[in-house]
């Protein structure tokens, strides 16, 4: 009986400890994206893109010798879930990473998880700024990569005088309104000519506030609506401007959350002419663009599938995290961060993105008309890359901050004006 109780406490030591290398051996990728719920429509793409990248990683032979392997976790556009999904990752599946959110609201609502577990988060998608944590990559665009040189070009280009800033009602739309408004009084655009509105998630009856921006683009000023509107609300949106005879002619839509991605799911045919503000378009002609949307098309096994920027972001992002890993010699997220700094990988528009010491990467600025196909005629492009300002210059409380995660600063806040850093850092 004796030996039979020894040879069975060897094979559950032996069954433990193989099962414990097995973990040891991998390293592991967490994937924070809805699955379901109003912000599903953009982000399964993206729990797709980092699918892929671990994928070809792996087929490369991995990182420091390990295998990864994704942990996909569904916070179903549920905001306080993806606080409780991004625990989950990093304290029970003990994640090395993690890639996702797409709202503010809900890297809101990560951000003091990751900054406690000191977990490491790469944020895809362009947002407000106003933010610079050392445990978070933001690799979409801030204000300065995208809302003002898209109000530059319609007023330059386009020659708009009146605008309507039409938003979801979350801190994305509220606080880069906040920033395009006071950029247009800067300007010189009075109070009258400044139109803003806000609507829920998953808006879908428009009628009224198209009427309402049909109204006031009728004083005999050009008008352009500057859009914000997030999610599923989009397609009821453009819709409602179609029934209502508004073509990008009279009044012309620049969005920040259509894409490709969104624009798969549309009748097109009211939103010829419109335009989007991004920072890579599947139109853009690059070999290094052709061989991701060759792999993209190849992993995804459906050819009437399309690449957008926050794909592009989630491609520079996890590159990154390699290159740093690699550089660092561990996934130590401590290390990870001090390496990270500096490191530049290819664009998919043929050039480079560095990432900053306040954990914003380079990006060149396109602005797409939207062509009936679904896909953008880039019409405008910066001269090359611009670094992402994770404080504005144009409001009061922020001109006078900046962020550095390099040593001996390692602050996010920091006040060059009082010499004090706020908020979080090293210590």
């Amino acid at each position: 009986m004796y030996k039979q109780m020894m040879k069975l406490f060897l094979l559950v030591l032996v069954t433990a400890s193989s099962s414990w290398v097995s973990a040891a051996d991998t390293i592991k990728v967490g994937v924070l994206h809805s699955l379901s719920g109003t912000m599903a429509i953009s982000e399964t793409t993206l729990k797709d893109t980092i699918l892929m990248m671990v994928k070809e990683q792996n087929a490369a032979g991995g990182l420091l010798g390990k295998q990864l392997e994704a942990v996909v976790v569904d916070p179903a556009s549920n905001w306080p879930l993806f606080a409780e999904k991004a625990r989950e990752l990093i304290a029970k599946e003990k994640v090395d990473v993690m890639f996702g959110c797409w709202t503010s609201v809900s890297r809101k609502s990560v951000l003091p998880v990751v900054e406690e577990l000191n977990g490491l988060l790469f944020y895809p998608v362009q947002y407000e700024g106003e933010e610079s944590s050392k445990n978070v990559f933001y690799t979409g665009a801030a204000p300065n990569q995208q809302a003002i040189p898209a109000v530059d070009y319609l007023m330059n280009d386009i020659g708009a005088q009146r605008w309507v800033l039409a938003g979801t009602d979350y801190v994305y739309p509220r606080t880069t309104n906040k920033i395009l408004e006071a950029y247009l009084k800067a300007k010189g655009v009075k109070n009258e000519d400044i139109m803003i509105s806000y609507t829920p998630f998953g808006h879908s009856d428009w009628q009224s506030i198209v009427s309402d921006i049909k109204k006031f683009g009728s004083a005999g000023k050009k008008t352009a609506v500057v859009s914000t509107v997030n999610g599923d609300a989009n397609v009821p949106f453009y819709k409602e401007l179609g029934n209502q005879g508004i073509s990008a002619e009279d009044i012309p839509v620049i969005a920040f959350s259509v894409g490709e991605e969104e624009l798969s799911g549309f009748d097109t045919a009211p939103l010829v002419g419109h335009l989007a503000a991004w920072n890579y378009f599947m139109s853009v002609d690059a070999e290094v663009n052709d061989e991701f949307i060759d792999g993209w098309l190849d992993f995804i096994d459906d050819d009437d599938r399309v690449s957008n920027d926050p794909m592009e972001a989630h491609y520079i992002g996890f590159k990154m995290w390699v290159e740093a890993v690699n550089k660092a010699g561990t996934t130590d997220s401590n290390a990870v961060q001090d390496a990270i700094i500096g490191v530049a990988v290819p664009n998919l528009s043929g050039g480079i993105a560095t990432m900053m010491p306040n954990h914003h990467i380079t990006k060149p600025v396109l602005i797409g008309e939207i062509q009936s196909d679904g896909q953008f005629d880039i019409v405008w492009q910066s001269s090359g890359s611009v670094p992402g300002d994770a404080w504005s210059d144009f409001l009061p409380g922020s001109k006078d901050i900046t962020a550095d995660w390099q040593a001996p600063l390692a602050c996010g806040n920091y006040n060059v004006k009082t010499g004090q850093c706020s908020g979080q850092n090293y210590e």
